[in-house]
């Protein structure tokens, strides 16, 4: 089950929004079918998985969500038959560089893939571009490169604080610039610290009927 808060609307662009377009165009079937999205962790390559994934199912469309940080949980044989979804997201492919066979069930999939191009769309992330990547077979390596290439560009202080002030309104709450502040500089300021952090507040809000202040948030937080 993916997160239902994270969407396309609730990502913050920041220098993201070319990229923010292209997925937007790649959910209705315009422009470019696959894409490589690459970035430093926290930067929110998931979120933009979870997202597309959505969009997908707001026009009731097929999508496969596979995260392959969990690839020892899992078997290769689950790409089995993923070449006929209208989206396949595989999240962190630099997980499973130099295990020979996950790299050639991938890059099995890719050529089924290539069967179904007019369709089929493809979404893959990871912390490095590429060719950079430790892979132990070059073709899967030239796979990898078909399609656009995208860095997703990490959000700096400033845009952490509109990221966070919009999640909040999201959620229905008023977030203070003060309280952005306060949080930024005493939590982890990695976004999905402050995220989780977020929806803390958002119970604790919700529970004792308070808005959300410096006091209360030292409070609830125990900062």
């Amino acid at each position: 089950m993916l997160p239902d808060d994270e969407t396309l609307v609730s990502f913050y662009p920041g220098e993201n929004q070319q990229l923010l377009s292209a997925l937007r165009n790649l959910a209705l079937d315009r422009g470019e079918r696959m894409l490589y999205l690459w970035g430093t962790p926290g930067s929110g390559r998931t979120h933009l998985l979870h997202a597309s994934c959505s969009e997908m199912a707001d026009i009731s469309a097929a999508s496969a969500y596979l995260p392959l940080e969990h690839h020892q949980q899992m078997t290769p044989q689950m790409l089995d038959g993923l070449e006929h979804m209208a989206l396949v997201c595989l999240d962190n492919i630099d997980a499973i560089a130099g295990n020979r066979q996950w790299e050639e069930a991938i890059f099995d999939f890719y050529n089924r893939r290539k069967e179904h191009a007019e369709t089929a769309r493809l979404i893959v992330t990871a912390s490095q571009p590429a060719q950079q990547l430790p892979l132990a077979l070059p073709d899967l390596q030239s796979r990898l490169n078909w399609g656009v290439t995208y860095r997703v560009h990490e959000l700096d202080d400033e845009q952490k604080l509109s990221a966070l002030q919009l999640r909040a309104q999201l959620r229905g709450l008023k977030m203070p610039l003060e309280v952005a502040r306060f949080m930024l500089k005493r939590l982890s300021r990695d976004m999905p610290t402050l995220l989780e952090n977020l929806d803390t507040l958002d119970k604790a809000s919700m529970t004792a009927q308070r808005k959300l202040t410096v006091p209360f948030v030292k409070e609830i937080l125990s900062l």
